[in-house]
C-alpha cells in the first residue's frame, strides 16, 4: 500500500505522542540507545586516532607518503642506502609532482653508537630540523632543546636509548658505521635532546643532522639517503609512485624491482645481487612502514567485533522490550484495526516510532561521545609504556570527526528501525476482534 507524504507526517506526529505518552519506557529504551552510541563513538575515535598517530609518527619519522630512496655499489658485495646527485633528482621531483606539500632530505645508514658504558645497535637517520616542521610537532621533547640539531656534532636519542646508554643531554657519544667503500668510520657527536618514546620507532631510530652523517659515512655534499615527499592527500601515494617510477626510467635512471619490504631488509638482499653503481628504489608509506601496519589493522578488527557485540546487544534488549510493548498495546492494535487502519499501517506506526526514537537518542548519543573524546583529548592522558609499543605515541588521542558520528548514527538507527519490523509485523497480523478483547 501507498503510504503519501502527508500520512506519514501522521504517522510521524502519532510516533512522537506515542512516545511521549509512555515516557518512562521511552527514557529506558532512548538512554540504552544513546549509552551505546556514546561507545560505538568512543570505540571509532579510538580507532581512527590510534591509526592517525601511527600514520603521522611514521610517516614522520620513518618515511614520506613518496619516497625516492636508492642503494650504491662500490662493490658487488658491498650496499649503502646512499642516493648520488640528490639535487638533480631533486628537480626531476618538484617537475613531475607539482602538488607536493613538501620534499625532505634524509640520510640513512645502520651504526653503532657507544656510550662510556654502553653501546648498541640502531638506525642512523640524517636529516636538517629547519626544514622539518612536522618533525616538531610529532617529537615531545624530555630534555634539551630540538634547534641544537642544526649544529653537526649533534645527536637525538629517546629516552629509552638514553638510559640504556646511561647518559643525558651534553653527554658525548661515539658512533661507529661502514663507509661506502666498506672501512669503518667513527664519529664524535654531543647529546643535544632526548624525546619522550613513541613506541617501536623510538627503540630503533636517532636523528643526527645530514651533515654528521655524510661525515661519518664519507659522502660527498651532494649525496643523501631518501627524498621524501609529502601530498596534500595520503591516498595519491599508489599514482604519484607510478608516475615517478615512469619519469625516472625515462630519465634513464636504473630502478630497483618493487618490493614490499622497507629499505633496511633490502640493504641485505641489494648486497647479494650482482651488480655495482646507483640504482634508485620509489616506495610509498605502506613499504615503508608495512611492520607497524597491524598495529593499525589489529584494532580496527578488534572494534569491529566490538561494534558487532553491542549492537546485538542492543538488538536482542530492544527486541524484548518492544514485544513487551507491543502487547501491552495489543487492545490499541485492535482497535485501530477495527476503524480501518491497514496492516501496512500498523507496521508504519510501530517502524516510525522506533526510528524516531533511534535517531533522536543516537543524536543525542553522539554528542555525548563527541563530548567525551574532546575531554579525553583535553586532559592529554599519558599511556602505558607497553601501549606505546604499538600505539607510536605517548598521549591517548581520539579522532572523531562528522562522518564517524554519522556513521554511528545511522547504524544505530538502521538496526533499531530493522529489529522493530519483527514485532511490528507480529502485531500487523494481529486479528481485530481478539486484539481488542486481549487482557494484556
Amino acid at each position: 500500500m501507498h503510504t503519501g507524504a502527508p500520512q506519514v507526517l501522521q504517522f510521524i506526529l502519532l510516533a512522537v505522542r506515542n512516545l511521549a505518552a509512555h515516557r518512562r519506557r521511552t527514557l529506558m529504551l532512548g538512554g540504552a540507545m544513546a549509552g551505546v552510541t556514546a561507545l560505538l563513538l568512543f570505540l571509532l575515535g579510538l580507532s581512527n586516532g590510534v591509526q592517525s598517530t601511527v600514520l603521522q609518527s611514521a610517516t614522520t619519522l620513518m618515511s614520506g607518503h613518496v619516497n625516492v630512496a636508492g642503494f650504491y655499489k662500490v662493490t658487488r658485495g658491498q650496499a649503502s642506502a646512499v642516493v648520488t646527485h640528490a639535487p638533480k633528482l631533486l628537480e626531476l621531483i618538484q617537475r613531475e609532482v607539482p602538488e607536493r606539500v613538501s620534499v625532505s632530505q634524509r640520510g640513512r645508514g645502520l651504526a653503532r653508537v657507544i656510550s662510556d658504558t654502553h653501546g648498541m645497535q640502531i638506525a642512523l637517520n640524517g636529516l636538517d630540523i629547519a626544514a622539518e616542521p612536522v618533525f616538531r610537532q610529532v617529537l615531545r621533547l624530555a630534555e634539551g632543546n630540538l634547534e641544537d640539531l642544526a649544529h653537526p656534532g649533534s645527536i637525538l636519542l629517546f629516552e629509552s636509548q638514553a638510559k640504556k646508554l646511561a647518559v643525558k643531554t651534553g653527554d658525548m657519544l661515539t658512533l661507529s658505521g661502514l663507509t661506502v667503500r666498506g672501512s669503518t668510520n667513527t664519529q664524535d657527536v654531543r647529546v643535544v635532546a632526548i624525546a619522550r618514546d613513541i613506541g617501536l620507532l623510538s627503540s630503533i631510530n636517532v636523528f643526527v643532522p645530514n651533515a654528521t652523517l655524510r661525515a661519518l659515512y664519507q659522502l660527498h655534499g651532494d649525496a643523501t639517503g631518501a627524498l621524501l615527499i609529502y601530498l596534500p592527500d595520503l591516498d595519491d601515494a599508489p599514482a604519484v609512485q607510478q608516475r615517478l617510477r615512469q619519469a625516472l626510467a625515462s630519465a634513464h635512471y636504473e630502478l630497483l624491482e618493487e618490493e614490499q619490504q622497507p629499505y633496511w631488509q633490502k640493504l641485505e638482499l641489494v648486497s647479494q645481487e650482482d651488480w655495482t653503481g646507483q640504482r634508485l628504489d620509489v616506495t610509498t608509506w605502506k613499504t615503508e612502514v608495512a611492520f607497524v601496519n597491524w598495529t593499525s589493522s589489529l584494532l580496527h578488527l578488534l572494534s569491529f567485533v566490538l561494534m558487532f557485540v553491542l549492537i546485538v546487544t542492543i538488538a536482542v534488549g530492544l527486541m524484548n522490550t518492544l514485544w513487551i510493548s507491543i502487547r501491552e498495546r495489543t487492545q490499541e492494535v485492535g482497535t485501530l484495526r477495527a476503524i480501518g487502519m491497514q496492516r501496512s499501517q500498523v507496521v508504519w506506526m510501530f517502524a516510525l516510532e522506533a526510528l524516531v526514537l533511534s535517531v533522536l537518542s543516537a543524536g543525542a548519543g553522539a554528542v555525548l561521545g563527541s563530548i567525551l573524546c574532546a575531554i579525553l583529548n583535553a586532559l592529554q592522558l599519558p599511556v602505558p609504556q607497553a601501549v606505546q609499543l604499538f600505539l607510536m605515541g605517548d598521549r591517548l588521542y581520539l579522532r572523531v570527526d562528522a562522518g564517524a558520528a554519522l556513521l554511528a548514527i545511522t547504524l544505530i538507527s538502521a538496526c533499531t528501525t530493522a529489529i522493530a519490523l519483527i514485532p511490528s509485523f507480529l502485531a500487523a497480523r494481529l486479528k481485530p476482534v481478539t486484539a481488542m478483547h486481549h487482557a494484556g
